[in-house]
């Protein structure tokens, strides 16, 4: 299976008749093993709808982000946002839970960024 079909945009999903997925909302600009963990806790109550956000400075491009999110078994579409204000795409999905990955995500990126550093410098 070609998991990248999994990326969709708002209005093919809507098409879809997805109503009332879960969403998870991040940047995925480094995706660990961690992402596995939460993504497959909030799996399985409906469709899990990933929302790769777009950023500033990124380590992987958009389109690659969402392609390896579309990978996990747990993700069930992915939407690549146009906008880094996430507001008016969950307005239109109509999600049932939205669990926020932002902050996590950025952490995330800063510890790897600063332990290559400290490799480097070492």
């Amino acid at each position: 299976m070609d998991t990248r079909s999994k990326i969709v945009t708002p209005e093919a999903l809507a098409a879809l008749g997805v109503n009332g997925p879960t969403v998870a909302v991040g940047y995925f600009d480094v995706l660990r093993a961690g992402h596995v963990v939460e993504l497959e806790a909030l799996a399985g109550a409906g469709p899990l709808v990933a929302v790769v956000l777009p950023l500033e400075g990124e380590l992987l491009a958009q389109r690659s982000r969402a392609e390896l999110v579309a990978a996990l078994r747990a993700v069930d579409y992915v939407v690549a946002a146009e906008d880094s204000d996430p507001s008016k795409l969950l307005d239109r999905l109509r999600p049932s839970r939205v669990a926020h990955l932002e902050t996590a995500d950025l952490r995330r990126r800063h510890e790897l960024i600063e332990n290559v550093r400290r490799r480097h410098h070492a």
